[in-house]
């Protein structure tokens, strides 16, 4: 029915187009197949037009997509304020235990109880960040196709991702 349809995007055709040019840059689409395919993908009205053009490449084309270098780019820039928010968060906590213990008069230090694993938890951070860049982000981007999905997936595109 037409009456459910949902129109496309140009920002969802932009995501199906950068697609199909990973694809082509792997060589899994031929020059002539990837032009045709852009031009169905920038004259495509509805949602449901553009799966299907995708389809045949390796996860729907989204893996392509991951690996792009502006995509990796963004994964490593994410990776670092993550991490420094995560450094901020323990730093926060760190001087709220001490203030407590100050004011606590207690003569053992236990927040260095609690702060051991905070700061375990961020070297673990640091490391993991170290070893996804090191493998091209895929850890991250397996994690973010199975669970969080872009504004280009319609409802019925995400079915079996998780």
């Amino acid at each position: 029915m037409a009456g459910d349809r949902v129109r496309a995007s140009d920002k969802e055709r932009e995501q199906y187009a950068s697609m199909i040019r990973a694809g082509m840059t792997e060589g899994r689409l031929t020059l002539e197949e990837g032009e045709e395919r852009l031009t169905q993908v920038y004259a495509a009205k509805f949602r449901d037009e553009l799966p299907p053009l995708t389809a045949d490449l390796p996860e729907g084309g989204r893996r392509g997509l991951f690996e792009l270098p502006e995509t990796q780019a963004e994964f490593l820039r994410q990776g670092r304020r993550h991490l420094a928010r995560h450094g901020a968060f323990v730093a926060v906590v760190a001087v709220a235990l001490t203030g407590l213990w100050a004011l606590s008069g207690a003569h053992f230090f236990w927040p260095a109880i609690p702060l051991f694993f905070l700061v375990l938890s961020v070297f673990k951070h640091a490391r993991w960040r170290r070893w996804a860049a090191a493998s091209g982000g895929a850890p991250w981007g397996r994690w973010h196709r199975g669970h969080h999905h872009g504004p280009w997936a319609a409802a019925s595109d995400r079915q079996g991702w998780s």
